[in-house]
């Protein structure tokens, strides 16, 4: 016998954790669709030459790697946007620009599991490419709240920054030679703090005011005055940029359209990938802050330029739908409530076989989730735990050519003759 097991970072989803995110799913494809954006697909593995182009420091580190069979280097996508900038290169001239498309699916990074954050697991991205200008911009922050207010979440916070406008910043001060670097560093203020940071920084910069002036600069203003702390961090970045006014129409775009309370300037959010360069945004549940965030991305201009000579800027969010799913359990979300597999069981004897499987027709096509219990001469208790273990709320019964109909949670029964009665006590939305 081989012991059953699974490796670290990697879970089996039972169904009372699969309905409930498959719901989500759809829930987020309903808000992609309805802003024209369409599905795509790439292969779970790509050449690791590929992958590797512009992933960058620790990224790198993650990917799961290997030798194929036939001696090539390959690698598990690590994300959803490097294959995707891939894709763009082979199919562009068949896509036609600006291209809106949305990908949900799996991916795997080989980092330390924690809360909420597997080696396996599922993004949901949207992007928009070939369109490099504030409307663009505010588009992917429109879907980003309308997917979150879709989810029926309470409480959730955009936080918005600018790659170029701290690079602007960091060769203001005569170190944009370190900005890899410090962006990596100034990355992880949320999860060692500001102490830890300003340590790294030092050793970065090797000047205490050099350090001391970025410190200042992430903390500049209060996000919640967006325009003000955009004010701050324009002064302290040489003055006014192509890349400051971008981030005023965004937020006139965002005030405009009623939506602007969700968002805040937070000059501390730079997202550690290279490929980022200009808008960044990353998302937190008001109520669980500590989770991290749930949603992220920016504008890439320059990745698809790693597979292709045609111009290729892009701008797109990423939803990680596990630590997504690891918050919502928190809050009680009502999405999870319903694990249900089925909203009627039907149960009959052997007789009654063909009559049973007439029933679930009509009732699939009057829209009642419908499962047929196959092994009809199983014992009532053995039935009843089948219904309890899918979460089925009611049971429907064949008995001498009626049906009786049983809430399984107050074993309150009501019979009918006509099957079309049953929408008197079930009700599909």
């Amino acid at each position: 016998m081989i012991e059953p097991a699974v490796l670290k970072g990697f879970r089996d989803s039972l169904p009372e954790e699969e309905i409930p995110k498959k719901r989500i799913i759809r829930i987020l494809e309903d808000v992609f669709s309805s802003y024209g954006f369409v599905p795509i697909d790439t292969p779970v593995l790509e050449y690791t030459e590929v992958l590797l182009g512009k992933g960058g420091g620790e990224t790198d580190k993650q990917i799961f790697r290997f030798q194929d069979n036939g001696g090539r280097q390959v690698a598990m996508r690590f994300d959803l946007t490097v294959p995707f900038a891939r894709f763009l290169a082979m199919h562009h001239d068949k896509l036609g620009v600006p291209f809106k498309r949305y990908h949900i699916n799996k991916v795997w990074r080989g980092e330390n599991p924690q809360k909420g954050r597997y080696r396996e697991f599922i993004q949901c991205d949207f992007d928009i490419v070939g369109a490099d200008n504030a409307e663009a911009d505010y588009e992917i922050l429109s879907m980003m709240h309308r997917s979150f207010s879709a989810l029926r979440i309470d409480g959730y916070t955009f936080h918005l920054s600018h790659r170029a406008l701290f690079s602007a910043f960091l060769a203001h001060i005569g170190i944009e030679d370190k900005s890899i670097d410090i962006l990596r560093t100034v990355d992880k203020m949320r999860k060692i703090g500001t102490d830890e940071v300003r340590k790294l920084l030092d050793e970065i910069t090797g000047d205490s005011s050099k350090t001391e002036g970025i410190l200042s600069f992430i903390t500049a203003g209060d996000g919640r005055d967006f325009i003000g702390t955009l004010e701050a961090i324009e002064k302290l970045s040489g003055g006014p940029s192509e890349h400051s006014e971008r981030m005023r129409t965004i937020y006139s775009m965002l005030e405009k359209t009623g939506i602007a309370s969700s968002f805040v300037f937070d000059p501390s959010i730079t997202r550690g990938l290279d490929y980022y360069t200009g808008i960044v945004y990353e998302t937190f549940l008001d109520k669980l802050p500590s989770l991290g965030s749930v949603c992220s991305g920016g504008r890439y201009n320059d990745l698809a330029s790693l597979y292709t000579k045609e111009k290729l800027p892009g701008v797109g969010s990423s939803i990680g739908l596990d630590r997504l799913m690891a918050g919502l359990v928190e809050l009680g979300s009502p999405l999870l409530a319903d694990s249900s597999a089925a909203d009627v069981l039907i149960i009959h004897n052997a007789d009654d076989t063909e009559k049973a499987v007439i029933a679930g027709e009509i009732l699939r096509g009057m829209g009642i989730r419908t499962d047929i219990y196959l092994l009809p001469e199983a014992k009532m208790k053995r039935i009843y735990g089948y219904a309890e273990a899918r979460h089925i709320p009611y049971s429907l019964q064949i008995k001498d050519g009626s049906y009786v109909l049983k809430n399984l949670g107050t074993r309150e029964e009501t019979s009918f003759d006509d099957l079309s009665q049953i929408r008197e006590v079930i009700r599909i939305d």
